[in-house]
């Protein structure tokens, strides 16, 4: 039997559609690169454009594994084939975060980063069977044969390198590196905005690569002997760049399209209008170039950024144009005395809360379980410490780790999914691993870098929620509620 529509229910759809018909371009195209941000790339009808700064992706055969929500533990697809459209953000002039290097700035780091590389290494010589045409989309293949490759690579075929291997898999799943489903692999949409000039090194490295079947058992591939005439030793690989849960599934580059007669599959790629060329034309080469990279900076920098490393952080006029740049993609740029960094506008968050879907789990985002997890570390590195007078800096920041073993007391989940939820905040960035000192420093988790990148209002909201969670009956939390009703 249907269920009848309340008068709430009538009253929240209309205000919905209200909302939507008088939200303005420029804030439907900054909601859209917050979401692309937040929760991966935008799925889009066949007809529909991409937003103004994005690149409208045509998956092609690649819709039926491409997944719409977040992956499972195991990397497994998270929900029904997607669209055969995808939209992803792409950067200012072509820049990528590789542009951090340059200035001695620390991106987001990647758990077991060189074991993750060489994993997607062997993904790109399993995947990639063309070399004629770009990288992406490349042909689906099995588990099996990537692992074939990765073992080829390393040498080694045990148990630990196929349990290892297997978690990287899971890591570029999450990030987008890859697509999943079952026991198939193929390229994901971060593949797609590979800078083309890294194409010739890419297909160098395929090249040399073995495949799987040069993968029968363990090889022996010493790199300080003489390279065998037909099982060429392996180059580095590449470094492949850092991503947290808030940019998880962003673009990579901007490069230029290529032919759609070279992608297979039906794929396809189309650039849309840049939305932030007007706002940097007005400058020289030089402060241009000054502008983008502390747009990058901010945006994907592990920590806070002095602004002694960056002009367009120094100079008023040019941290206006930032500020700008940065609200047309949603974002806002965060002071802490004279380091910077970025975070969601407050308006533009609070549109993504409130969008119809929002509460009905048709968007990913952490689940129950993590939220609690995420909860109980909170309460116990930031909330008690403050209460003890430890913690007087008005942050969400700490020092005092708390013990897998207390978080094991602490909650009714069961030791596979605490673990699970632990290792999903790490990746996002939620939460940071601090490894044993001293008997008396044990270790354990602190809150992560992305609570540098909470506004001073996003601050409050949480310092209440924390509140309501952790003490509902105190005369505070009914403060709270009756200023909120």
């Amino acid at each position: 039997m249907a269920e009848t529509p309340t008068t709430d229910t009538i009253k929240n759809t209309a205000a919905a559609k209200n909302t939507a018909a008088a939200e303005t371009p420029a804030l439907a195209a900054a909601s859209a690169h917050a979401r692309a941000r937040a929760y991966g790339p935008l799925t889009l009808r066949l007809t529909e454009p991409a937003p103004p700064g994005f690149i409208r992706l045509t998956l092609g055969d690649a819709v039926t594994t491409a997944p719409t929500t977040a992956p499972t533990a195991a990397g497994d697809a998270g929900g029904p084939a997607t669209s055969p459209v995808i939209a992803l953000p792409a950067w200012p002039d072509g820049a990528t975060p590789s542009i951090l290097d340059e200035y001695g700035t620390a991106p987001v780091p990647v758990e077991r980063s060189g074991e993750t590389r060489r994993v997607l290494a062997a993904c790109l010589r399993a995947c990639w069977s063309d070399l004629s045409a770009e990288p992406w989309p490349g042909v689906p293949a099995s588990v099996a044969d990537v692992l074939a490759c990765y073992r080829a690579l390393i040498g080694r075929g045990d148990d630990m390198t196929r349990s290892r291997a297997v978690g990287a898999l899971r890591r570029l799943a999450d990030t987008g590196w890859i697509i999943r489903s079952g026991d198939v692999v193929r390229l994901g949409p971060r593949c797609a905005t590979w800078p083309p000039e890294s194409h010739s090194v890419l297909r160098e490295l395929v090249r040399r690569l073995p495949g799987p079947q040069t993968a029968e058992g363990p090889v022996t591939l010493p790199l300080d002997a003489p390279t065998p005439l037909d099982r060429p030793a392996p180059p580095e690989v590449p470094e492949a760049p850092a991503a947290s849960s808030g940019e998880a599934h962003s673009g990579h580059g901007q490069p230029a399209a290529a032919p759609v007669e070279a992608r297979p599959g039906g794929a396809g790629r189309d650039e849309t209008v840049s939305d932030l060329d007007g706002l940097l034309s007005p400058y020289d080469e030089r402060r241009r170039a000054e502008l983008v990279a502390a747009f990058m900076a901010v945006e994907h920098a592990a920590e806070p950024v002095h602004e002694a490393r960056f002009a367009a952080l120094r100079d008023p006029a040019q941290r206006r144009t930032l500020a700008e740049m940065l609200a047309r993609r949603g974002r806002t740029l965060i002071q802490r005395r004279d380091t910077w960094t970025s975070g969601h506008d407050d308006d533009v968050a609070a549109r993504m809360a409130s969008a119809p879907g929002a509460d009905a789990g048709r968007r990913p985002g952490l689940s129950e379980g993590e939220r609690a997890v995420l909860t109980l570390v909170l309460v116990h590195s930031v909330a008690i410490p403050r209460a003890d007078g430890l913690l007087s800096e008005d942050t969400w920041l700490s020092p005092y780790p708390v013990a897998v073993e207390e978080l094991r007391r602490r909650t009714l989940l069961p030791i596979g999914e605490l673990e699970s939820a632990l290792r999903t905040l790490r990746q996002a960035g939620l939460l940071t691993q601090v490894k044993a000192v001293s008997e008396e420093a044990p270790g354990g988790y602190v809150p992560g870098p992305q609570f540098h990148r909470l506004t001073a209002a996003a601050r409050r909201r949480l310092q209440e929620e924390l509140i309501l969670a952790a003490g509902p009956q105190t005369p505070l939390a009914t403060a709270i509620r009756a200023r909120r009703a």
